[in-house]
């Protein structure tokens, strides 16, 4: 339970999936807080695999504005192009730098923010999800 005035630390897993086959992509996001778990589906249009994990990210930073806001915020991805983007504030694609500036934009109003790369099977709850997001598509 959380005391006046404690901050807490707020466990966010964050994947995107694109199926070529179907022309779908899909995000997921998986939160443990509090004890509790928050799973999240969203549904894309067709993109690129690394444009709907920055989706993701972002998705994921929205929630965690509404639902958990002055909390310590870390990060799980397995997708190093958004670990070494966020890392260095930069990225070349001209395709992802308005989810990069989002995604400084929203971390800087957190107190502390962390992104971490983990491989992809420790990653299978956001991973499930992401692929869901695909899947209710298609039906």
């Amino acid at each position: 339970m959380k005391r006046t005035g404690e901050i807490n630390l707020i466990e966010v897993y964050t994947d995107g999936a694109t199926n070529e086959k179907l022309q779908l992509s899909g995000a997921g996001v998986f939160i443990k807080a509090d004890g509790k778990f928050y799973e999240y589906t969203f549904p894309l249009k067709n993109m690129s695999n690394h444009e709907a994990e920055f989706i993701a990210v972002v998705k994921a930073l929205e929630i965690c504005m509404e639902k958990f806001p002055g909390e310590i915020l870390s990060f799980h991805t397995d997708a190093q192009v958004i670990v070494d983007a966020i890392e260095k504030t930069f990225i070349k694609n001209d395709l992802f730098k308005p989810y990069l500036e989002k995604i400084i934009y929203i971390s800087a109003k957190f107190p502390y923010f962390f992104i971490k790369w983990i491989p992809s099977k420790q990653n299978f709850h956001a991973d499930r999800l992401a692929k869901k997001a695909i899947h209710i598509q298609k039906t």
